[in-house]
């Protein structure tokens, strides 16, 4: 076997700031710890948040990748962590500290075993930092014809970079603290605003990716990021071979094109593809949602905690991976940086919205997005997205301008019961209580309700705005 010291620590040459990293530094430290399995999809910057924590916060660092090679995965057949640290102690010429070393197993998708074997060097050696990662693994779990590792491994979840990432790696980290730091006991200053919405045009095309931003940052051409994003989506499409048969991989294709032109939009099977049978849609729709390449916003009609109360399977909506990679897929070019507007311009807020929502989730949490819809004869109505807060519902409505009706949000206050309301658009933040008349089918209705209106870039910061409330 061929291995170079680049297998035992692969050096940095870009720093890009994750905020997950504080997540692996807390349980670097903590006493209960278990050996860490990250989720997310492929190439959302799973192993270069591995090697950068490694880097910043241990003197040692082994990397055994399972698909890069294969003859590494029976050392994972034994049940025995100590003969297993040996082996590995000795192919990598260097020793395994607990406490200074972390082991990482990446691609430990690849072979199933390797999850298995996590329980006994959490229960044999509890002091070693292991942490594993792998993409698909969703499909990994869910068919793994070993005994999972229940309570004896724990899980985070990695996203693409949300927009204050993005805002630090292109080097606005200023802009990103102001931010973090605005309540609204400040006035928020029109010229920082203009600024900001000139990065969230920009964020809007580059997207989360971090290849992608990485590209932008080093050659500041666009033209770079799209090539890039070309490659990504290539990829994506690439893996459909690993999720089922070729039926199932032409329906996943067709179902990936439609996603990508009909964000936040209620999924018509027939516009899909007339020809294909629901059913099967439906289950290209779960397989690209268990890969996490997209995320399916389910339809609640919850007026309380939970809000998976009252939901149904069969009515959702898509949001994309990657907001870069949407307008990648629909072809959409960043022309003029000053003109965000295109035909897919609500789209796109939702989608930046949806993507936010879900990124913002605590990171041990699998984040799922809902919504909620009516439709009724003359009487229809849809609010974008319904979060939970601190056990408090909140509709959400998004713009992609300064204006709009608030019809579908005064509704659904009204039946909901509900008196705060929050709207994301392109003005200025602001918080304010209204009084309106709101008919419901025959009679109307005086609804006392608070709007937070809030900037699009702002949708990280909600829950600490909300606990600041004038």
């Amino acid at each position: 076997m061929d291995f170079s010291i680049k297998d035992v620590e692969t050096p940095l040459d870009f720093s890009m700031f994750r905020e997950i990293e504080s997540t692996l530094a807390d349980w670097k430290t903590r006493l209960n710890r278990k050996p860490m399995i990250i989720r997310g999809a492929r190439q959302v910057g799973k192993t270069f948040v591995v090697e950068q924590f490694a880097k910043n916060h241990f003197s040692n660092f082994i990397k055994l990748n399972l698909e890069e090679k294969p003859e590494l995965r029976k050392l994972f057949d034994k049940h025995d962590s100590k003969l297993i640290l040996n082996e590995i102690s000795v192919i990598f010429n260097t020793d395994v500290v607990a406490g200074t070393t972390l082991l990482f197993i990446d691609e430990i998708q690849f072979y199933p075993a390797a999850i298995q074997t996590l329980r006994y060097f959490y229960e044999q050696i509890p002091d070693l930092h292991i942490i594993a990662a792998g993409s698909l693994l969703d499909f990994t779990l869910s068919e793994m014809q070993y005994s999972m590792p229940v309570g004896r491994v724990e899980f985070v979840y990695l996203y693409p970079l949300n927009f204050n990432e993005f805002l630090c790696a292109v080097g606005q980290k200023r802009l990103s603290e102001y931010l973090k730091s605005y309540d609204f006991e400040t006035e928020f200053s029109p010229v920082l605003h203009a600024k900001i919405l000139e990065s969230l045009r920009l964020y809007f095309f580059i997207g989360g990716m971090p290849e992608v931003v990485k590209a932008y940052v080093e050659t500041g051409k666009l033209t770079e990021t799209e090539r890039i994003q070309n490659n990504i989506t290539t990829s994506l499409i690439y893996d459909f071979a690993k999720y089922g048969s070729r039926k199932q991989q032409e329906y996943m294709a067709a179902v990936l094109q439609y996603s990508a032109q009909n964000i936040g939009r209620k999924v018509k099977y027939a516009s899909v593809n007339k020809e294909i049978r629901s059913t099967y849609l439906k289950d290209a729709f779960l397989r690209l949602e268990q890969s996490r390449v997209l995320h399916l916003a389910s339809h609640t009609n919850a007026s309380n905690v939970p809000l998976t109360q009252f939901v149904s399977s069969d009515t959702f909506k898509p949001i994309f991976l990657d907001i870069g990679l949407a307008n990648h897929f629909n072809r959409i070019q960043l022309i003029d940086i000053d003109k965000l507007t295109t035909q897919n311009e609500g789209m796109l807020a939702e989608q930046f919205i949806g993507q936010e929502i879900i990124a913002a989730e605590k990171t041990y949490l699998d984040s799922k997005l809902f919504y909620w819809m009516r439709e009724e004869k003359n009487s229809n109505a849809e609010i974008d997205y319904i979060i939970q807060i601190n056990n408090v519902l909140y509709p959400i409505e998004v713009k992609a301008g300064k204006t709009g009706t608030l019809k579908s949000l005064q509704q659904y206050l009204v039946e909901k019961k509900q008196n705060i309301g929050i709207r994301f658009n392109t003005d200025l933040p602001s918080a304010g209580n209204f009084s309106v008349s709101v008919r419901n089918a025959t009679t109307d209705t005086i609804l006392d309700f608070k709007l937070i209106s809030l900037p699009l870039y702002l949708c990280s910061e909600l829950p600490r705005l909300l606990a600041k409330l004038p």
